[in-house]
């Protein structure tokens, strides 16, 4: 599906009710990984929660002035997208959506509007992805150039 053709995402705030659902984003992030694991599916939901609570604490304390958003497709939770904006930059901290919603034009248009929020700022667009990330294609067709690379990861810019 094209981006012009896909429902508008609706962001709202996360809250703590979001717990689960951002849990079960943060699994679905990990599940290609996790099913080369021999581990039972109980092993792996303890696997993600630790890590999840990990990552989200990291990225508070990282991160505390950043907005924390339920990406919503038609009334229902669909992904995260976590932004925070500084003088100079807007930086994606995460974005991520269920596998049902990817490859549908959600991120596509998200990721436009934050250029476009980037452009009419004159901020830089930054994220960190990770070098084997399907979605890195994604990025560098809408023009995000790498410009570090911190071993697992790799920091795009976009101007």
């Amino acid at each position: 599906m094209e981006s012009g053709t896909v429902d508008p995402p609706w962001l709202r705030p996360a809250t703590p009710e979001d717990g689960q659902f951002l849990r079960a984003v943060y699994a679905a992030t990990r599940a290609d990984e996790l099913a080369l694991v021999p581990w039972s599916d109980e092993q792996k939901r303890t696997f993600t929660d630790m890590q999840f609570d990990a990552q989200d604490a990291d990225y508070r304390r990282n991160y505390p002035d950043a907005q924390y958003s339920i990406i919503e497709m038609q009334g229902e939770p669909a992904g995260r997208l976590y932004v925070d904006r500084s003088e100079k930059e807007i930086r994606i901290i995460d974005i991520a959506l269920l596998p049902e919603h990817r490859r549908t034009g959600i991120g596509t248009k998200l990721l436009r509007e934050l250029q476009d929020e980037a452009r009419m700022a004159a901020k830089v667009l930054t994220i960190h992805v990770e070098k084997f990330n399907p979605a890195l294609r994604l990025y560098h067709r809408l023009g995000f150039q790498q410009i570090e690379d911190e071993g697992v990861y790799l920091l795009l810019e976009w101007k």
